[in-house]
């Protein structure tokens, strides 16, 4: 999931990074690139406590809708980019029915995207964009 992100800075040298999704997330670092890294291990960290509490994770919002907040004023905008998987709980084996072709494809195009490793992932991957992406809240 990309969760946006708003850099601050009061002296063009570290940075500050809030994750307006997820409240009380934040991170700091020298320079944007260090920042970016540091908010990816932070917002891991935060999802872990949230789903240990039983909590949901929280879905990322667009950018836009976060943009007239006052408190992000002057912000620089990022995505970042999480695997929320292990944050969904334990794989459930389930059987699915689907036309053949339709299968045949899905097969062949994991084997042209080795990044989604097998038909289970690429299914659980279209899910997951469909049912947690902003627009679909």
């Amino acid at each position: 999931m990309k969760y946006p992100v708003v850099l601050h800075t009061d002296d063009g040298i570290n940075y500050g990074v809030t994750v307006p999704d997820i409240p009380g997330c934040f991170s700091a670092g020298e320079g944007i690139e260090e920042a970016l890294e540091q908010v990816v291990e932070a917002i891991e960290g935060h999802l872990e406590i949230l789903v240990e509490d039983g909590e949901q994770v929280p879905v990322a919002t667009a950018i836009n809708k976060h943009q007239a907040n006052p408190d992000y004023e002057g912000g620089i905008w990022a995505l970042v980019d999480i695997d929320i998987t292990p944050f969904l709980g334990k794989a459930e084996r389930i059987n699915v029915t689907l036309p053949a072709l339709l299968v045949k494809h899905i097969d062949d195009f994991v084997m042209l995207h080795p990044e989604y490793k097998s038909r289970s992932g690429f299914l659980a991957a279209i899910a997951q964009d469909k049912l947690l992406r902003p627009e679909s809240r």
